[in-house]
């Protein structure tokens, strides 16, 4: 996000920066997410942290609707968030525009402290984060608390390259003259994350854009908008000016026309996205015509081979490690599985023991859990369309195959032999706790 580019009409703005000594408490004027309580699980969230309104320009800013969010263990609402459209949308670009104007000018140094201090408020307050990112996304707790650490590394990464984006000195086929190439922020841009990671993805690029002089707006997914709002409140108390991080929730429904306001506005300079393919596409379309850089982490068809020569106990435990992390809902995770015959049989039946022995299924605040739900009731009907396809073509359950007991939006690790390549799971990516294995894949094409 350090490409060089000059903006035609920047203003001259002085922002007002907000005390880092100032301590974030629920006001009226700020609505405040209500958690109910779980039976292993904390009764309510941090009230600091919840917030249920955008952030723009370094204000709480409410929209005319409001969508909920639910947690998807229990499908109990965790909250009702401001449902922003198009006019919070601009009115977001345009304040990041602004504080673009000042921010790009502010050093190295302050920029790194900067960043330094949001990081410092994330470990200080990264149990809270954790239980965020649990209640909304249903990922187990450990994992959660994983990815808060994950997280506030970007932030601390980056706060130390602030200080090193250099220039180079560049020989010219010319013995007198030099090329000379200096590193400036781009200007806004737009960060379209997912649910999976809803705390990483953020500061991941976030991160870069700030420290290269860079302003965002960010429009988190409509299932995780929890956590990107506390980022906001911490970025808030760490001192990042007005404008310089803005968040704008919506709900499915608004999410189509928001991107395209993103994409199609003449003040964005950069859109990143994280997430499928089909939206990936579209994103590409809108951005085309203004011929915007793009960045994309798209959807994966990750297969897993395993060889003859495979030791199969360490071959077991990396699919384990690589199938079933945040209930197969990552897009890294192995989607099919390639085994050769040799090894087949002795490897199918030690991963089912793996299976059976090492995963439980439960809500993500249970002590026990390493499988929590699936994110929503979509999901689940994916992963049951990808088995009963499978099943329909020949393939065999060896263990899982059905949802489990535990709650609707919760789905057994499966494992299925005898797979072939016209089955839906070799083919799309099934975004679950699916492990389909292909026997002698020799002769697959693919």
């Amino acid at each position: 996000m350090a490409t060089c580019f000059r903006l035609r009409s920047c203003l001259a703005l002085h922002l007002p920066r907000t005390p880092p000594s100032r301590v974030l408490r629920p006001r009226a004027d700020y609505p405040v997410a209500r958690i109910r309580g779980y039976a292993r699980g904390p009764a309510r969230l941090s009230s600091a942290l919840l917030r249920t309104d955008g952030f723009v320009g370094g204000s709480w800013l409410s929209a005319a609707a409001t969508f909920p969010v639910h947690d998807p263990a229990s499908g109990a609402e965790l909250g009702l968030v401001a449902d922003c459209g198009v006019p919070e949308a601009r009115a977001a670009v345009r304040a990041a525009y602004e504080a673009f104007c000042s921010w790009r000018g502010v050093s190295a140094k302050e920029r790194s402290s900067l960043l330094r201090k949001w990081y410092n408020l994330m470990i200080q307050n990264k149990d809270d984060l954790a239980k965020i990112i649990t209640a909304e996304s249903g990922k187990p707790l450990q994992e959660a608390q994983g990815e808060i650490l994950y997280s506030a590394n970007f932030l601390e990464w980056f706060s130390e390259e602030a200080r090193r984006i250099y220039g180079d000195i560049i020989y010219t086929p010319a013995k007198e003259k030099r090329g000379l190439v200096l590193k400036q922020p781009l200007g806004v841009a737009a960060v379209i994350t997912p649910w999976n990671f809803p705390s990483a993805m953020i500061t991941r690029k976030v991160g870069a854009a700030l420290a290269a002089g860079c302003t965002v707006v960010v429009k988190p997914a409509e299932d995780t908008p929890f956590s990107a709002l506390a980022l906001a409140a911490l970025a808030d108390q760490a001192g990042i000016p007005p404008g310089v991080y803005n968040v704008i929730p919506c709900s499915q429904k608004k999410a189509k026309e928001v991107g395209e306001a993103l994409c199609t506005d003449p003040l964005v300079s950069k859109i990143s996205f994280t997430g499928s393919t089909a939206t990936g596409k579209v994103l590409l379309h809108h951005a085309a015509n203004s011929v915007k850089r793009v960045s994309m982490e798209l959807g994966g068809h990750a297969p897993f081979i395993v060889f003859d020569s495979a030791n199969v106990d360490q071959a077991v435990a990396g699919a384990m490690a690589s199938k079933f992390r945040n209930s197969g809902q990552t897009c890294v995770c192995s989607n099919r599985f390639l085994v050769q015959r040799g090894i087949h049989d002795s490897f199918v039946k030690k991963f089912a023991e793996a299976i059976k022995t090492n995963l439980h299924v439960g809500n993500g605040f249970e002590e026990r859990t390493t499988q929590g739900p699936l994110i929503n009731e979509k999901a689940v009907e994916k992963v049951e369309k990808h088995v009963s396809d499978a099943i329909s073509k020949g393939a065999t359950v060896v263990t899982g195959g059905k949802r489990h007991q535990v709650g609707k939006n919760f789905f057994e690790p499966t494992l299925l032999s005898n797979v072939t390549q016209d089955m839906l799971c070799s083919q799309e990516e099934t975004f679950g706790p699916v492990a389909p294995v292909i026997k002698d894949f020799a002769d697959d094409p693919s």
